[in-house]
């Protein structure tokens, strides 16, 4: 375990490349479908797939509309011309021999994004979007290995990251956002667990101070935003300490097994692979106009930095921001409440999903969305001291499953506050005379008004939580 005192003598330096599934229907130059999740292995294949002799590419048009709708989310500018490269190695899964991909002029170019940690800011450059098809994948058993290209040609683009996190918070906010970015953007399905969005994490450290980056380490893909913290924080500390220790650190390709918690090494990186690229001579440049673009991008969804700026009016908590934006229907819904109510009618809402709905996006929750009206109705309620805190949240985590009216359910439930003066002042009088109040009256008397919220919590309790703490809170005072 490496010190605090020795960890702040060094920089880590992180760089992220990330490969995000387009949401296409069929493949980048096949008809097959591009969504291979819980198919038979080499059963959503087409003959280019294969490889077979004189079958051409086509490319799928829909991959390079998403791909531009992605420049947008991305700040970044579009190629008015961009074209495809041969990527060759041998490989059991590459049946070409080759991968077509984008490396001398991709589509989407330079941008950048603002990425929330904690309570700051930080912005992340993008060095460039290329488009690219996916290769296949092994099977790797005791003694053999099979093949399956369901994933041969599916349709991908590679979204590449300068070097500007520096730990792995900021490594987990990078990707977290760009997951968002992606998937309210509609330019993937975000499945995580079947690699829609995979990360290549690129780590370093150095001396600070140093006008140098450390011997850059590369580990691949991570597919979940707890398993990009951990590598991250594993390789700064195993870099630390073998710098520390006089080894010499090498230039290399790692993987990393979430069981142990560690990176291991797989191949070494020396010296740069030579793919011999070269200008695939079979499929066309892409051309785009201004307009064509502009049509392209058209009729964008709002994105998270947008929430974020219209959510700044209910001054919450940025955790609580988090949470909202982890599910895009509930983001959405919050904007439309905030456009047609107060913040505090809004604030209330915000806060209940907040605590009710899991923040992870890796998870599967599934509940049913409430209306606006019954939301809105719900938090008035809550604010008219109709109901009590905890008894609107458990209305609200009703809602979730069988979106209802909330008065009904309060009625159901037999939720709904006591706000009779009389009926409260009978409840208080008992209170008032029972034993376990008098030290409270005593202290009260005697000017520590403290003892009243003890008093509450007996009313409250007596009326099993129906009584109007304000009415009670005010009754107290006059009968004392």
């Amino acid at each position: 375990m490496i010190s605090k005192e020795t960890r702040d003598k060094y920089l880590p330096t992180i760089g992220i490349e990330c490969h995000v599934q387009l949401a296409t229907k069929t493949k980048l130059f096949g008809s097959a479908d591009n969504d291979a999740r819980d198919s038979e292995p080499n059963s959503k294949i087409s003959m280019g797939d294969y490889a077979l002799p004189g079958i051409l590419p086509y490319l799928n048009h829909e991959a390079v509309r998403l791909a531009v709708r992605a420049a947008k989310a991305l700040n970044a500018e579009v190629a008015r011309v961009s074209s495809f490269d041969r990527k060759h190695y041998f490989y059991p899964d590459l049946p070409r021999g080759y991968q077509i991909s984008q490396m001398f002029h991709p589509t989407v170019m330079a941008g950048h994004i603002d990425v929330p940690v904690g309570d700051e800011t930080l912005t992340v450059r993008i060095n460039r979007a290329h488009i690219e098809e996916d290769a296949g994948k092994l099977n790797h058993y005791d003694d053999y290995s099979l093949v399956d290209i369901n994933r041969a040609g599916v349709s991908l683009i590679e979204i590449v990251s300068e070097p500007d996190m520096h730990s792995s918070a900021e490594a987990k906010a990078y990707a977290q956002e760009l997951y968002l970015l992606m998937t309210y953007g509609g330019i993937t399905h975000g499945d995580l667990y079947y690699g829609n969005m995979r990360f290549d994490i690129n780590v370093s450290v150095a001396p600070v101070g140093s006008d140098k980056l450390g011997t850059r380490v590369e580990v691949k893909n991570l597919n979940s935003f707890k398993s990009i913290e951990r590598a991250v924080e594993y390789e700064i500390d195993r870099q630390i300490e073998a710098i520390e220790t006089g080894e010499k650190l090498i230039q290399e390709t790692r993987g990393w097994d979430d069981d142990s918690g560690k990176t291991s090494s797989q191949r070494s990186k020396e010296n740069a692979q030579d793919y011999r690229y070269m200008p695939d001579p079979d499929v066309p440049p892409i051309i785009l106009d201004e307009p064509t673009i502009k049509e392209m991008q058209k009729d964008m969804p709002i994105l998270p930095p947008e929430y974020r700026d219209k959510f700044k009016i209910l001054d919450v908590d940025s955790s609580v921001i988090g949470a909202v934006l982890a599910h895009q229907n509930v983001a959405e819904r919050l904007y439309e409440i905030i456009n047609n109510s107060t913040p505090d009618i809004a604030r209330r809402i915000a806060n209940w999903f907040a605590s009710a709905i899991p923040v992870d996006s890796e998870g599967f929750t599934k509940f049913s969305l409430p209306s606006v009206e019954h939301l809105v109705k719900l938090s008035e309620m809550t604010g008219d001291n109709k109901l009590s805190s905890t008894a609107a949240k458990e209305i609200f985590i009703d809602m979730l499953s069988r979106c209802d009216d909330p008065e009904k359910i309060a009625t159901e439930k037999n939720l709904l506050q006591v706000s009779d003066t009389g009926e409260i002042e009978k409840i208080v009088d008992e209170v008032l005379a029972s034993g376990e109040a008098k030290q409270a009256v005593a202290d009260i008397k005697s000017g520590s008004d403290k003892a009243i919220g003890f008093l509450v919590g007996l009313v409250m309790k007596a009326s099993k939580g129906k009584a109007n703490p304000g009415i009670v809170n005010k009754i107290i005072k006059e009968k004392i």
